[in-house]
């Protein structure tokens, strides 16, 4: 089931440098997340397969941080000018309680 949101883009469109850093480090997690398959391939360790994949659920939690921290830089404050805080905070805090599980 598709969950619906407030809305479909941010606010503020991102920069096109803002959005390059953001798919450059999901590149990276991608690449890392492919290392780890190979790990398995290879029959590693398992200690060194869990160091590897707590590295890339590090490296997503930061990524998720900087979108949340653009989020209420921008859609959140502007929302919060706009009349339309209630809803926005509401609809942030959902999100980041499934963001903590």
């Amino acid at each position: 089931m598709e969950e619906r949101f407030l809305h479909d883009h941010p606010s503020k469109p991102r920069t096109k440098d803002e959005i390059q850093k953001t798919i450059n480090r999901l590149k990276r997690i991608e690449g890392q997340v492919r290392g780890i398959q190979k790990m398995v391939e290879d029959d590693r360790y398992c200690v060194d397969i869990l160091v590897q994949i707590s590295a890339i659920q590090s490296a997503l939690k930061n990524v998720g941080f900087s979108i949340t921290e653009r989020h209420i830089n921008h859609c959140v404050s502007d929302a919060i000018k706009q009349g339309e805080g209630k809803e926005t905070i509401e609809e942030l805090m959902t999100v980041m309680k499934q963001f903590s599980k």
